[in-house]
């Protein structure tokens, strides 16, 4: 067994693409070592910085065993003629390298062939590696790539050094113009000078540890110590925990330190996530709150080097934020000249989408479907305010128009939120009507992932959903569907958050009938020609929400995967109702009484049923409209179809009453009866009208029974029967 190392040096990667190209460089090597069967017993790692991709594996085979292998040549009859081999079969054993008197006859999907075993001798682990690395290099994916050098070769930014190793040898190799060596490079800063490498193995940690150069795990646990210890040098401050800015700095340093800053007090005026959003998403600082978490006047930079003893770097870094949020404040000042409502007219001039209109036109269907579903909503007995909604959906593009949003626009929807609360929208409006319409635009692009939270209220929940709704409707309509890793309107992403807020606010919003409400929402605009026809749209849209509910129910809620499948099976237009069935199978499921017990049966007999119903239809036999229980002969059918008259009835009610566990039970206690049927009831008889009622009995059951889940799709292997 040996070490292995793969270092590939290069300029700045950006840090949103370090991640994701290790993790794929990490697959591509273990799927190679696999394939070539050299993975015996190897554990690798990833150590990656903005100046390189990194590889250890440990345990890698130094050579392929030899194995013993059959090779199928020509047919028997191409191969032989008049007993004797022929061109054929002699140029055959030649490229095997073995004698013609060694090939034997075999029978093979397309014939009698002959053949050979040969013993195929094992290659070296370095030379495989030396073979394949330049390819698994270049197949790395990146959102963008530099051309430079051959015109052929591409990479996320120019390569300037690279390491392959097997334990103390070099794996020689070129790619993008660059040899393989056991030279790196340290700390671009602190220690730029080269690093040789002795081996593969901790000695390369090791060696670049000393240059100034920290892997992913000690990056971070360095950052967090230097944060904690700059932060304790204000009394009752603590830094603001952000787990999206902590990875993207650990990913612009290899040797970091921190440093803390501070801006002028009177900053503090202006709204805090323009202030944090300054901090975090234009300069990566992280902020200082107090013990009640309100926002103090520091900020904490992480820098690339061993630190700032003479304070330029904090003093550089605070003059650009000052400026920054002088900036922020003009833009704030200027924007309240003109109120949210001056600004819906200005909409007419922002484009949507170049074949959907403006967001003046957007606007307006928003405020048609808010209306819609405000009354469903309002009719199942839910409390909502539809006045709130109409005049939250009215305003809540508006601040597109504004300076701050051109300037910050990852603040959309949050600075109309802000305006709302901060200017005198309608001044017959009660106060706490006004800050409702305030938090419904601020929430209204919520949940932007799954783990981000819903809309605060109804009232933001609705507009959040609608929104979203109009746009997956116009490009859908537009024949603008999702495919593969494309998707460049994030349509899946605000698929999920459609589901996720249904499913946590718990709606009665059926998905596909309120994506062709949206559609119609188009209705006489100019897109509508360019529309797919409604039949299209419909098994579009239905897939797709399909898809995203499955992994909603899968990824978020952790269901198991044969429930999912089970429960969409039977129907997944109601998000909460699939939830709630759901919920039900898997108490059953996971139920240690009877119950189970009674229901891993039903399972394995709905199939048995299904497999006995298409093997009719595919026989193209008859089968019975009802079933007739004068034309039953056995008792034991008879009563079947007897008790599934009254449980039909029984579950309907629990169903009604979505008192699924009920349900199930009650489904669950067939059994007996089930089992006693395909213990003595022939279903394929020879009799016309008997077996087109059993078929028919077979069919109730499996049509009545799979409202709630299609019980055939529950895997029941590796299950107690106890």
């Amino acid at each position: 067994m040996a070490d292995f190392l793969l270092e590939i040096g290069c300029e700045e990667i950006p840090a949103r693409m370090i991640v994701p190209a290790s993790q794929e460089l990490h697959e591509r090597i273990h799927k190679l070592l696999a394939r070539e069967r050299l993975s015996a017993g190897s554990a690798i790692t990833c150590f990656d910085t903005p100046r390189r991709l990194a590889l250890l594996a440990s345990g890698v085979a130094a050579a392929q065993e030899d194995v013993a292998e059959q090779i199928v040549g020509p047919s028997a009859n191409i191969a032989y003629k008049d007993g004797q081999p022929t061109p054929a079969a002699l140029g055959f054993a030649k490229k095997a390298g073995a004698d013609v008197s060694r090939l034997e006859r075999v029978t093979t999907p397309k014939g009698e062939c002959v053949a050979v075993r040969v013993n195929k001798k094992g290659r070296s682990a370095a030379e495989i590696l030396t073979e394949h690395l330049p390819k698994e290099l270049a197949a790395i994916y990146w959102p963008k790539n530099m051309y430079w050098r051959k015109p052929n070769e591409r990479f996320v930014r120019p390569v300037r050094w690279m390491v392959a190793m097997l334990d103390g040898e070099v794996l020689a190799f070129e790619f993008d113009g660059i040899r393989s060596g056991t030279i790196s490079r340290g700390h671009r800063i602190l220690s730029d000078a080269a690093v040789s490498i002795p081996r593969a193995g901790s000695a390369y940690v090791d060696s670049l540890r000393a240059a100034k150069v920290l892997g992913r795990t000690e990056r971070e646990h360095q950052i967090r110590k230097a944060l904690d210890a700059a932060t304790r040098t204000i009394p009752g401050a603590r830094w603001r925990e952000d787990p999206a800015l902590l990875d993207a700095v650990v990913n612009l340093t290899e040797f970091p330190s921190a440093i803390l800053g501070s801006f002028d007090k009177q900053f503090l005026e202006l709204p805090e996530e323009v202030l944090v959003t300054v901090m975090r998403d234009h300069q990566k600082y992280f902020a200082l709150e107090d013990a009640e978490s309100k926002l103090l006047p520091y900020f904490l930079a992480v820098l690339n080097t061993d630190g700032d003893p003479q304070g330029l770097i904090r003093h550089g870094n605070e003059r650009v934020l000052r400026a920054r949020f002088n900036d922020a404040r003009f833009f704030w000042q200027t924007d309240q000249k003109k109120s949210l409502l001056d600004r819906l007219e200005l909409l007419r001039n922002v484009t949507f989408q170049k074949d959907l209109g403006s967001y003046y036109e957007k606007t307006q269907r928003v405020q048609r479907l808010c209306s819609w579903l405000s009354e469903i909503i309002r009719q199942s007995g839910m409390p909502v305010r539809p006045g709130v909604i109409h005049k939250a959906a009215c305003l809540a593009k508006t601040d597109l128009t504004t300076e701050l949003v051109k300037e910050f626009t990852e603040l959309q929807g949050i600075v109309g939120g802000l305006y709302a609360r901060a200017q005198q929208l309608d001044p017959s409006l009660p106060e706490a009507t006004r800050l409702a319409i305030s938090d419904a635009i601020y929430d209204h692009y919520k949940p932007e992932s799954t783990e981000d939270a819903v809309p605060r209220s109804m009232e933001g929940a609705v507009l959040s959903i609608s929104d979203k709704a109009d746009t997956i409707a116009g490009m859908f309509a537009l024949g603008l569907v999702p495919s593969g890793s494309k998707d460049p309107f994030a349509l899946r992403r605000q698929a999920n958050a459609i589901i996720k807020v249904i499913a946590e606010r718990n709606l009665p919003l059926r998905v596909v009938e309120m994506l062709r409400d949206a559609r119609a929402g188009y209705k006489g605009s100019g897109a509508e020609k360019k529309f797919v026809d409604e039949a299209t749209f419909g098994v579009s849209v239905s897939t797709f929400f399909r898809e995203r509910l499955e992994f909603y129910m899968n990824d978020v809620r952790g269901y198991a995967y044969d429930v999912v499948k089970a429960v969409l099976a039977a129907d997944a237009s109601d998000v909460g109702d699939a939830l709630a069935r759901a919920e039900a199978l898997s108490n059953v499921r996971d139920s240690a009484e009877y119950t189970f017990v009674y229901f891993e049966a039903i399972s394995s007999a709905f199939r048995r049923m299904k497999n006995i119903l298409r093997q009719a239809a595919e026989n193209k036999l008859r089968i019975a409209d009802r079933v007739d229980s004068a034309i039953l002969e056995l008792e034991t059918e008879k009563e079947l179809a007897r008790v599934i008259e009254r449980t039909i009835e029984s579950v309907e009610r629990s169903r009604a009453a979505r008192d699924y566990d009920e349900a199930l039970r009650e489904i669950a206690e067939l059994r007996p009866l089930i089992d006693k049927f395909f213990d003595d009831v022939m279903v394929m008889v020879d009799d016309d009208n008997l077996r087109a009622n059993r078929l028919a009995l077979l069919r109730t059951v499996v049509k009545e029974f799979s409202t709630i889940a299609d019980f055939s799709e529950m895997a029941t292997e590796g299950k107690s029967n106890s």
